[in-house]
């Protein structure tokens, strides 16, 4: 008996040792922490705020895609870049009035004109000159803005030019791209329906919907301008289709 008691202290002893020991501790925080981030209500934000939407090109075969572009310092007071934001293919929205983004490096003097067209029309739906940029980088241009609604299943090409000189309109700063729009399946309709605003991007971008995924994450960026894992959605977003110098410049705008 003498030495069954004395082995049973033994082991009290030794769990407690244990239990005291600098490891055990490490080993009950780190377990607890671990279950904390992978269970934890938290763990759902931190995962959405860092995660980026990714954009899977819809497979329709549609010709056409971005058009000019790039940086131009002629009869310019400086050099300045400019783009549309769109993918080197068709892309799509579920909208009749989408909003339509464009990247300028900076504010030129120059006037700046917008225009959409059938793609096979002569006269333009619009043709208008925008006002004048409260500061450089991404712009929206509201479809509902300027009264029209895009048909469904039409091929539409859209411009946004820096007039250099109103005179020699070849030496306009000039980008476009092509837009149509197209009703949304049943099972679209149910994910979209279905999803927490946050998610809409990343839902749209996947289903190949470019202008209103990107139109979601800037309608948050709107609401917060220097929210960092926002601006990284956007910027993935417009990585994914090469336009490298807007996402750069986007993302120093949150810093």
């Amino acid at each position: 008996m003498t030495g069954s008691k004395g082995w049973i202290l033994m082991v009290l002893l030794v769990a407690a040792a244990l239990m005291l020991s600098p490891y055990a501790t490490a080993c009950a925080q780190g377990t607890g922490t671990a279950k904390e981030k992978t269970t934890g209500a938290d763990s759902k934000k931190v995962s959405t705020a860092d995660a980026t939407p990714v954009y899977k090109p819809p497979l329709r075969g549609s010709p056409g895609g971005r058009v000019g572009g790039g940086t131009r310092g002629a009869s310019l007071e400086a050099p300045v870049s400019l783009s549309v934001l769109v993918p080197d293919h068709v892309g799509l929205t579920l909208q009749s009035q989408p909003s339509l983004y464009w990247f300028i490096s900076r504010k030129p003097a120059q006037p700046i004109e917008f225009t959409i067209t059938e793609k096979d029309a002569l006269k333009p739906l619009v043709e208008a000159r925008l006002s004048p940029l409260e500061k450089p980088g991404i712009q929206c241009i509201r479809l509902a803005d300027h009264g029209i609604q895009l048909r469904p299943n039409v091929l539409y090409k859209w411009f946004v030019a820096v007039i250099t000189d109103t005179d020699r309109r070849s030496r306009d700063i000039l980008s476009g791209g092509m837009i149509e729009v197209v009703a949304a399946s049943p099972e679209l309709s149910a994910k979209i329906n279905q999803a927490p605003k946050a998610q809409l991007p990343f839902v749209l971008a996947e289903e190949g919907f470019w202008y209103d995924a990107l139109a979601g994450v800037s309608d948050r960026i709107a609401g917060a301008p220097k929210d960092l894992p926002l601006r990284k959605q956007r910027a993935a977003l417009l990585e994914q289709v090469g336009l490298n110098e807007a996402a750069e410049f986007d993302l120093k705008e949150a810093r």
